[in-house]
C-alpha cells in the first residue's frame, strides 16, 4: 500500500527546537503533518541541536539542504521511470521524505553527486532488473540456500525495538572452499539480488503493515566474528564480501541503522582503532567493536527485546541454526556438510540415528575426479551401500561458471538409521592430484 498523497512541506523537513518537530501552523496541519513518526533517538539531544544518527533526516534538515530535497524531488518527478524505480526500490511505503533523505544523506546532499549515484545504480541493477530480481532463490544460487548458509552462516531474525530487522553474520565461520565447490561469484551475486529485493524488502513491507509509523528502512546488523583468524581473512573471501557490499553501497545506500561487531580478536580491534579515523563521525558512529560476551549481550538487550533475539546470543527467540534451515529443501530436518580436502585417500564418517534417514550429495569444481563409494562405518565387514561413483567437473574451470554435483546415493536411495554412514573417496589423479569436494548429508524423518 503506497503512502497517503500528502507532501512534506519544507517546514516540516526542517529542524526545528523541540527535536524532529514541526511548528503547527495551519498548512502543517491541513497536511496531517502534526502526527508524523517522530525519529527514534540513540543519545540523550541538546534543545536545538541535531544528533549525528539522525542528521538529514526528515524534520532535523537545513534550510540549504531543504532547498535541495524540493529541487531533487522535482528532478524524480520529472525523470520518472526507471530513474525513479531505482530510488524506490523498495517500494512507496517508505514514503517520500524518507526514501528521498535517504538516497541524499549517501552524498551528502550534493545534487549532482546524488543524481550520478541514481544513475550509477540503475545501470548496475539493469541486468538484475530484467530477470525481476531473481526471486528463486536456488536457481539464483544453483544450490540449496541452506548448504550455502551453512558455509556462510547469516540470516534474519527478529526486530530490533526501532523495528528494524535484525541481520546476523559469522564470517568467523566463513569457509570459502566449501562455498566454491557449490556456486559462483556469479551465483553469490545473484542470490544476493533475491536476499535484497524480495526478502529483505519484504520484511521492511511487513513491519510497516505491523507499524505505520516504522519509516526507516534500515536493519541493525551483528556481525560475530568468534573463530576468526588472519588466515581466513583471504582474498577470495573478501571478493565474496566485495561483491555483495558493491551493490549495497551503490543500490541500497543508507540502509545500515546499527553495526555490531561482537567476539572481535585482537588484531581486528587494533585494526579498527586506525580504520575509525579515515571514516566519518556518523558511519564510525553506527558501528560498535564488542569483544566481552557479557558486555555484547547487554548491548544487544538495549536494542533489541529479548524474545527477539536468538538463543544463541541470549534471547529467547529460535536459535540461528534453526532459523537457516528454514530455508532448507522439505523435509529435511537437518544437515551436515564436510569438506574434503582430498590427495590420493580419504573418508568421512556421517552418524544416522534412529528413526532418520540420510541422502549425499557431492560438490566439485574438480577436473581430475575422484571415485565414491558409502560403507558401513561401524564394521569392516558391514555393507556396502553404494559402490564406484564417478564425481568430475566436466563444465568451464572459470569462477563464474557454476560447479558440478552428484547425488551419490541415488542408486541406494536415502540409508536409514541408526547407523555410521562411511563416506569414501579415491582420487582419480592418485597423490600427485589435490581436488575440493564438498559433502553435503541431508537428513530425514524415516
Amino acid at each position: 500500500m503506497a503512502e497517503p498523497s500528502k507532501e512534506w512541506t519544507a517546514s516540516a523537513l526542517q529542524h526545528h527546537d523541540g527535536p524532529g518537530d514541526a511548528p503547527a501552523d495551519d498548512t502543517n496541519k491541513r497536511a496531517g503533518i502534526l502526527h508524523m513518526p517522530t525519529v527514534r533517538r540513540l543519545g540523550k539531544q541538546k534543545k536545538g541541536s541535531t544528533s549525528p544518527m539522525d542528521w538529514g533526516m526528515p524534520g532535523e534538515l537545513t534550510k540549504e539542504e531543504v532547498d535541495v530535497f524540493m529541487k531533487f524531488r522535482e528532478i524524480v518527478e520529472q525523470r520518472g521511470g526507471e530513474f525513479r524505480n531505482t530510488i524506490y526500490s523498495f517500494s512507496e511505503e517508505e514514503g517520500e521524505a524518507y526514501t528521498l533523505c535517504r538516497w541524499l544523506r549517501a552524498r551528502k546532499f550534493k545534487l549532482n553527486d546524488v543524481v550520478a549515484m541514481i544513475e550509477e545504480a540503475t545501470e548496475v541493477r539493469k541486468e538484475a532488473r530484467l530477470k525481476d530480481f531473481y526471486p528463486d532463490p536456488i536457481e539464483a544460487l544453483g544450490a540449496d540456500p541452506s548448504i550455502y548458509l551453512a558455509l556462510y552462516p547469516q540470516c534474519y531474525s527478529g526486530v530490533a525495538k526501532t523495528g528494524a530487522p535484525v541481520f546476523w553474520s559469522k564470517p568467523g565461520v566463513l569457509n570459502v572452499d566449501g562455498m566454491e565447490c557449490i556456486t559462483s561469484l556469479d551465483g553469490i551475486l545473484k542470490y544476493h539480488w533475491y536476499v535484497m529485493m524480495h526478502d529483505y524488502a519484504n520484511r521492511l513491507r511487513s513491519q510497516k503493515v505491523k507499524d505505520p509509523e516504522f519509516n526507516r528502512f534500515e536493519c541493525v546488523a551483528v556481525m560475530d566474528l568468534d573463530h576468526l583468524t588472519t588466515a581466513q581473512v583471504s582474498q577470495r573471501a573478501l571478493n565474496i564480501i566485495k561483491t555483495q557490499t558493491a551493490i549495497d553501497s551503490v543500490c541500497f545506500p543508507e540502509t545500515m541503522q546499527k553495526m555490531l561487531i561482537i567476539n572481535a580478536p585482537r588484531f581486528f580491534s587494533l585494526s579498527w582503532k586506525i580504520i575509525k579515523g579515515w571514516i566519518d563521525q556518523r558511519t564510525a558512529a553506527k558501528i560498535e567493536i564488542i569483544s566481552s560476551r557479557s558486555s555484547w549481550e547487554k548491548r544487544l538487550t538495549e536494542l533489541v527485546d529479548k524474545d527477539q533475539l536468538p538463543s544463541d546470543y541470549g534471547g529467547t527467540g529460535p536459535n540461528t541454526k534453526v532459523t537457516q534451515m528454514e530455508n532448507a529443501s522439505e523435509g529435511v530436518r537437518k544437515m551436515h556438510t564436510e569438506l574434503m580436502h582430498l590427495r590420493a585417500h580419504a573418508s568421512h564418517i556421517f552418524d544416522v540415528a534412529a528413526g532418520e534417514e540420510m541422502e549425499i550429495t557431492v560438490y566439485t569444481r574438480g577436473t581430475t575426479g575422484a571415485i565414491f563409494s558409502i560403507v558401513d562405518g561401524a564394521s569392516k565387514k558391514g555393507t556396502t551401500y553404494v559402490d564406484n561413483v564417478d564425481v568430475t567437473h566436466a563444465g568451464p574451470t572459470d569462477e563464474l561458471s557454476p560447479p558440478s554435483s552428484v547425488l551419490i546415493t541415488e542408486s541406494s536411495g536415502r540409508i536409514a538409521g541408526p547407523g555410521k554412514i562411511k563416506v569414501r573417496a579415491d582420487s582419480k589423479g592418485g597423490r600427485f592430484s589435490a581436488e575440493n569436494f564438498l559433502l553435503v548429508a541431508k537428513v530425514y524423518k524415516q
